[in-house]
């Protein structure tokens, strides 16, 4: 079961390059507003589609047009729950600095950058690998048994 057209693999791991990097300035600098902003950026990806999210745009006019076309596709459902399981990273993170609950932002911002580190830096999509463990041990709903 696939959530939109496949996707250039090259395009996830550079919106997890940019993640990175704004999950670290968060973390370096505490300043939560960009942790929200990051967590909206989660929300577009995971709720309404990987085509309008604002890194995949940045990806598709900028960066795409520069490099040959992709050889081969991914499917978007692996992608858009790995963005689902950023956004309830980052919404908890938000909430725990703008709540004053400093640590509680500090650890899920933590956990947010390592999992985009690892796709960033070694292609690894942990929430993607979740999804498909999910898949195979979950049986869809509606599917008999």
């Amino acid at each position: 079961m696939s959530a939109g057209p496949g996707v250039d693999p090259r395009g996830p791991r550079f919106a997890a390059a940019v993640t990175t990097v704004v999950l670290a300035v968060v973390l370096v600098t505490g300043w939560w507003p960009l942790l929200a902003a990051q967590t909206v950026v989660f929300a577009i990806g995971a709720f309404i589609g990987l085509k309008p999210a604002p890194y995949s745009l940045l990806y598709r006019y900028l960066v795409a047009p520069r490099l040959a076309a992709p050889t081969e596709r991914e499917d978007a459902a692996p992608l858009r729950f790995a963005q689902t399981v950023g956004f309830a990273f980052a919404l908890v993170g938000t909430v725990g600095y703008a709540a004053g609950l400093v640590p509680l932002g500090v650890v899920a911002t933590a956990f947010a950058l390592f999992a985009a580190f690892l796709n960033a830096a070694f292609n690894f999509c942990l929430g993607c690998e979740m999804y498909l463990l999910i898949r195979r041990f979950v049986p869809a709903a509606g599917q008999a048994s």
